[in-house]
């Protein structure tokens, strides 16, 4: 009874510590591991511990091992240091994308010398969309998602614009793709609140499924 008591304190501290460190509130890691915060209230503060599985999902949250949720001589990570890590990854990437971009704009001047490669660069702008949204969404940061698939929707279309005006086609009736791109957006918001609707049901699915459980066991 002593170490399972020791054992939860144990891991108690540790969730605390890497959700603080990740810049998290107990509502927010609840959201992002499809629970509700009075469980991970009830973690943190050693009066109970999350099944294995979820040890396995926090420790992929947190960047660290499940043994590092469990020792005592868990790593220690400076504060916010895994959003400064991912930020970094990000920027790193859409680095890239502009990059590529930069090599693609001095080939076609070398090549072509049309005095149209800086549409490369313009097109930099929604592959460095598409990189964020993939970033936001396997970390579940879901207002960085939302603008990032905004700026995708809008900049693509001028992307289109720009280069049929660019490369002497007709413009008179591609106005009609900002006109598009308008559903599109609200078609984003209202899959924002769907999918926020989505969430509030499944938690509450799985916290009466886990009462029911808990009611079962004390019967047993």
């Amino acid at each position: 009874m002593e170490n399972s008591t020791l054992i939860n304190q144990t891991i108690a501290k540790n969730l605390a510590n890497y959700r603080k460190a990740a810049g998290l509130t107990q509502a927010e890691l609840a959201e992002r591991i499809n629970y509700s915060d009075k469980s991970v209230s009830k973690w943190e503060s050693g009066n109970g511990v999350p099944d294995i599985y979820i040890l396995i999902e926090l420790a992929q949250l947190f960047g660290v091992t499940v043994n590092d949720l469990i020792s005592d001589n868990a790593k220690k990570r400076p504060k916010k240091n895994l959003l400064r890590d991912r930020l970094f990854i990000m920027l790193l990437s859409c680095g890239l994308a502009w990059l590529v971009a930069t090599c693609v704009f001095v080939a076609f001047d070398i090549i072509f010398a049309s005095g149209k490669e800086w549409l490369a660069f313009l097109y930099a702008v929604p592959v460095s969309a598409i990189l964020i949204i993939v970033f936001t969404g396997v970390w579940k940061y879901r207002i960085g998602n939302f603008f990032a698939v905004s700026a995708l929707i809008w900049t693509l279309i001028t992307c289109i614009y720009v280069t049929v005006s660019v490369c002497g086609g007709q413009t008179h009736g591609l106005w009609g793709l900002f006109i598009i791109g308008a559903p599109l957006q609200v078609l984003e918001i209202l899959w924002v609140f769907f999918r926020a609707s989505l969430f509030k049901v499944k938690k509450t699915n799985k916290s009466k499924s886990k009462k029911k459980n808990e009611k079962v066991e004390k019967s047993l």
